[in-house]
This record gives C-alpha cells, sequence and structure tokens, in this order.
C-alpha cells in the first residue's frame, strides 16, 4: 500500500465522488438543472447561469505549465485555505489523527486542525532566528501525525527555509508523515520551489496561490501540488463546481507569458521598495528590530506597539498587530505603494 493511501481517511479512500453533469461545450445544455436565461449585466462569456467546468483546464494547464509540473499533479483550488481544508478533510480523522506545525507560523494550519477535529503538535521555530529546526520536527513525529505544515517563506517571519532543508525533512519523513510546503511567498525570494520534486517525494505537498505575488487575492485561485494519487483524492472532496466562471475568465490570460512578464515586474518593483523600507524602518527609534524577509512583508519589534498602530491608523493606513507569546512586541507591515510607505515612516517618526 502506497503511503498516501496509508495515510488517508478509510472513509476517503472508499467515497464514491459525486458525479457532476457532464462538460460537453458542443451540445446544448439541457441536463443541470440551470436557468436558460442570462442576468442583466451578465458579461462573462460562458454565461454565469451555466455551472463552470469543474478544475477547468485553462487553469490547470496554465497553472501546471507556470509551476513547472504535471497537470495530473495539480489541483485547482480557491487560494491556499482550500487546499489546507482538504488536507485535513482527506488525511486526518476527529479525536484522532494530529498535524505539526512550526509557530510562529500561518494560524490557518491550526485552525483547519480544530474545525476537523485534529490536534495541533508545536514545534517553535528557533527563537533567536526563527529558522527551522529539522531534528526537532523529525523528533517530535509519530504515528498521530499525518502532515507537516512548514510555510516558506514564513508568515509572519518572513524567512524562507533552504530547499536543501526542504527536501532533507521530505526524505526523513518518508513513510511517515506528509511534508506540506506553503509556498504563498516564494516568488518575492530568490530561492527555487520545491513543486518540481513532488514526483521524486511522495510525500511531499507544495501549496500555491495567486494571491499574493500575481495581484488576485480577490479571485481567490491558488493550488495544491502532490502525486497523482493524492490530488485524486482531494478531488472527491473539493466541491464540483469550487471555482467561479468570471475567476476562470479573468485568471486563465494572466498564465499567458505576457502576464507573468507583467506579474515579474511587479515583484522587482516591491522588492526594491521592500528594502527601501526597511533601511527607512532600520533607522527609526521606535523600531527596536526587523527580521529580514523574503516575503511581500517585513515584520518589526517596536518600543511601544499600541502607540504605532495608533499613529499609523492616525494617518490613515492600518498594519497588523502579530503579538502574541513568542512575538510580543511584533508587527508586520505589507509593503505598499512608495506613497503610502512614505505616510507609514512619517507616522512613525
Amino acid at each position: 500500500m502506497s503511503l498516501v493511501s496509508r495515510l488517508a481517511r478509510p472513509e476517503i479512500l472508499a467515497l464514491k465522488a459525486y458525479s457532476h453533469a457532464a462538460w460537453e461545450p458542443s451540445l446544448q445544455r439541457m441536463h443541470a438543472n440551470e436557468l436558460p436565461y442570462r442576468v442583466a449585466g451578465d458579461t462573462s462569456q460562458a454565461g454565469l447561469n451555466r455551472y463552470p467546468e469543474p478544475q477547468p483546464p485553462p487553469l490547470v494547464q496554465g497553472m501546471a505549465a507556470f509551476y513547472g509540473v504535471d497537470p495530473a499533479q495539480l489541483l485547482v483550488g480557491r487560494g491556499s485555505d482550500e487546499a489546507i481544508d482538504l488536507l485535513l478533510r482527506v488525511f486526518c480523522r476527529a479525536g484522532q489523527d494530529n498535524i505539526l506545525v512550526c509557530p510562529p507560523t500561518y494560524s490557518m494550519y491550526a485552525v483547519a486542525a480544530g474545525i476537523q477535529g485534529a490536534g495541533v503538535v508545536n514545534v517553535p521555530l528557533r527563537p533567536d532566528s526563527f529558522e527551522l529546526d529539522v531534528a526537532a520536527v523529525l523528533a517530535r513525529v509519530d504515528a498521530s501525525i499525518k502532515l507537516v505544515f512548514v510555510c516558506s517563506p514564513n508568515n509572519p517571519t518572513g524567512n524562507a527555509v533552504p530547499r536543501s532543508e526542504l527536501l532533507r525533512l521530505a526524505q526523513g519523513l518518508a513513510d511517515r508523515a506528509l511534508l506540506v510546503v506553503d509556498e504563498a511567498y516564494v516568488e518575492f525570494t530568490a530561492d527555487a520551489s520545491v513543486a518540481t520534486e513532488v514526483g521524486l517525494h511522495p510525500n511531499l505537498v507544495v501549496m500555491r496561490t495567486l494571491s499574493k505575488s500575481h495581484g488576485l487575492a480577490g479571485a481567490r485561485c491558488g493550488a495544491l501540488i502532490a502525486s497523482p494519487e493524492l490530488i485524486a483524492l482531494a478531488r472527491k472532496v473539493i466541491p464540483p463546481y469550487a471555482i467561479t466562471e468570471m475567476t476562470v475568465e479573468v485568471v486563465a490570460p494572466l498564465l499567458q507569458a505576457a502576464g507573468i512578464a507583467a506579474m515579474r515586474a511587479r515583484v522587482a518593483t516591491l522588492l526594491a521598495e521592500r528594502a527601501r523600507l526597511s533601511a527607512a524602518l532600520a533607522r527609526l527609534p521606535c523600531v527596536l528590530r526587523q527580521w529580514p524577509s523574503e516575503g511581500n512583508f517585513i515584520l518589526a519589534d517596536f518600543s511601544d506597539p499600541d502607540a504605532a498602530l495608533q499613529r499609523v491608523r492616525a494617518a490613515g493606513l492600518i498594519i497588523r498587530d502579530m503579538r502574541q507569546a513568542l512575538l510580543p512586541q511584533a508587527l508586520r507591515i505589507s509593503v505598499g505603494t512608495p506613497e503610502q510607505n512614505d505616510i507609514l515612516l512619517q507616522a512613525l517618526k
């Protein structure tokens, strides 16, 4: 039995997936109980009165080409959050199975586990540098842990896990658990994605999203990348019409060469602005420390976080309060336009 089959919930393995209406565009549709009339203002190509195609080929093929994987290794979903939810539902039984996370990190992993009734095992990042402690993670994994989540670059600390470390962790977890690498911010770092390694590591799962570098947070479009066997299980669980027709029609053209080139140009502009903002923050007396960031944000400790939040809000901006046990004085700043960043810096002086 394969690792995926061994780790998956037995009821998901046995589940017969919902049989959606056949997709045959050459025929006029009288089989899906749709209204035959368009609503006023509907400018879509296919018509919003029609169900979208499950796993739309323009998105699957476009995203697979961009990420360098086979289409059979990719499932399109509503951002990384849906991928997290699908993995929990496929692999974790309520009250029996656990996930492992490395705080401080993206809180949705633990939230999704709580919704599913799964437990959460915490292996904190190294407190001095927020680096991943691979040895500590491997030491904590037992038979109850099905999924190990690693965010790289990490939200909210901004540091990336070296590719070699991620692959070492995947190898160490082989035949034990799935390693889920959240690469929501990978386009902002020089490190290469590990998505192309899923064929070599059956226990490696990668999550990507168009929300960040592509500027499509409102489109809700991301990808789960894994072995075809795991993707087939996830397709059983995802709703049959998860991706809207408008998302398909807007996003698919942006995955072509011109759209990707424009995305990379915007990322280069943002990285330059991130460097400028970081240098300016370092000169402010109210900033005690900031962590090197490989995302589109900066995490910094403030001498008086409440005062900083109030001054920024008074200037018409909002930044994120990240204070918690491991980050008692931390605020997270998303890199904005040059004008927004200047207003922020002036407010903090």
